[in-house]
C-alpha cells in the first residue's frame, strides 16, 4: 500500500459516487484512503433528494485528525456544498501543515443526473481562491461552462475555456474531459499544462452506467500523484482505469448506474470451514 491520500467530499449513499466511489478507486489502486466529510446526500442512479451539510467545526476537525496523525500525500476535493464550507476549507487548506500539499480539485457542481451541487457563490470561491491553490483540476463540460462563464459544446470551446481558467492557476494543470460532447465518436480527455497537452482517446460506450465516473478519474488521478507517478503517467492511468470501471459496471440501478471499481481484484476465496 503506498500513496495516502485524503478525500474531501460529500458522501453519496448508493455507493457510485461521492466519498465511496473515492475511497473504491483509491484503495483498488494500492493506494491508502482518508476522508473528511462536507455533505451526506441521499442519492441513487436517478437523482439527489436530499442534502445535509456537515458543520464546519466537524470538517475541519477531520481534515486536521488525518494531517496531524497518518500524514497526506495529496487531498483530493469534490463537492464542497456551500460558500462557508468553501472559506472553511481554504483556512485549513493555507495552514502551514497543509499549505504545501497538492491538491486535486474536482469541482463537483453538476451530478451525472443533472442536479446542481453548488451555487453560484461557491463557484466564485472556486475560481477566485480555490484555483491558484489547486495543482490539478477535472471539471466535466458543465461545470468547466460555470468556472469559465462560457459555453462548452465543442472541442476547440473546452480547449479555449481551459486556457482561461489557467490563467487563474499557477503552474498547474487542467484535465478537460470530453465526454458530454455531442456528436464524437470518441470520448476526448485532455491534460492540459503549461507545457501543452496530452490527449487521450477512448471509444465511447453505449451505457448508461457513468455515475461517479468524475470522481473516479479525480480520485485515480489522485492516488497516481500520491504513489510518486509522474503527473502524465497518473493521467494515462486514470483515464483507462474509468474507461474498464465502465466497460465492467455491475448494471444496477434504474438511471445511471455505477462503475465497477474492483474490476481488477480478484474474489477472496472462500474458506467454508473456516480455516486460515
Amino acid at each position: 500500500m503506498k500513496g495516502r491520500v485524503l478525500i474531501i467530499a460529500g458522501s453519496d449513499s448508493s455507493g457510485g459516487a461521492g466519498l465511496q466511489a473515492d475511497i473504491k478507486t483509491v484503495t483498488a489502486l494500492g493506494g491508502y484512503a482518508m476522508t473528511a466529510v462536507t455533505a451526506i446526500t441521499a442519492q441513487n442512479t436517478r437523482g439527489v433528494t436530499a442534502i445535509h451539510p456537515i458543520p464546519i467545526d466537524i470538517i475541519q476537525a477531520q481534515i486536521d485528525a488525518c494531517l496531524s496523525d497518518i500524514g497526506v500525500d495529496v487531498i483530493k476535493i469534490g463537492m464542497i456544498g456551500s460558500a462557508e464550507i468553501a472559506h472553511a476549507l481554504m483556512v485549513s487548506l493555507r495552514a502551514p501543515d497543509s499549505a504545501q500539499i497538492p491538491i486535486v480539485l474536482d469541482p463537483v457542481l453538476v451530478a451525472t443526473s443533472g442536479d446542481l451541487l453548488g451555487d453560484d457563490d461557491v463557484v466564485d470561491i472556486i475560481r477566485e481562491e480555490f484555483l491558484p491553490r489547486a495543482a490539478i483540476i477535472t471539471p466535466n463540460t458543465q461545470e468547466l461552462a460555470r468556472l469559465a462563464g462560457r459555453p462548452v459544446a465543442t472541442l476547440d470551446a473546452m480547449r479555449a475555456a481551459g486556457h482561461h481558467l489557467m490563467k487563474k492557476m499557477t503552474d498547474s494543470s487542467i484535465v478537460l474531459k470530453g465526454s458530454h460532447l455531442a456528436n464524437t465518436d470518441d470520448i476526448i480527455n485532455i491534460l492540459l499544462g503549461t507545457d501543452g497537452e496530452v490527449v487521450i482517446r477512448k471509444p465511447r460506450l453505449d451505457t448508461r452506467h457513468t455515475h461517479g465516473t468524475g470522481c473516479t478519474l479525480a480520485s485515480a488521478l489522485a492516488t497516481g500523484m500520491a504513489q510518486g507517478l509522474s503527473l502524465e503517467d497518473a493521467f494515462r492511468r486514470a483515464v483507462s482505469f474509468v474507461h474498464r470501471a465502465i466497460q465492467n459496471a455491475p448494471g444496477f440501478g434504474a438511471g445511471n448506474g455505477p462503475l465497477n471499481h474492483s474490476f481488477a481484484i480478484n474474489t477472496y476465496p472462500v474458506d467454508p470451514d473456516g480455516d486460515e
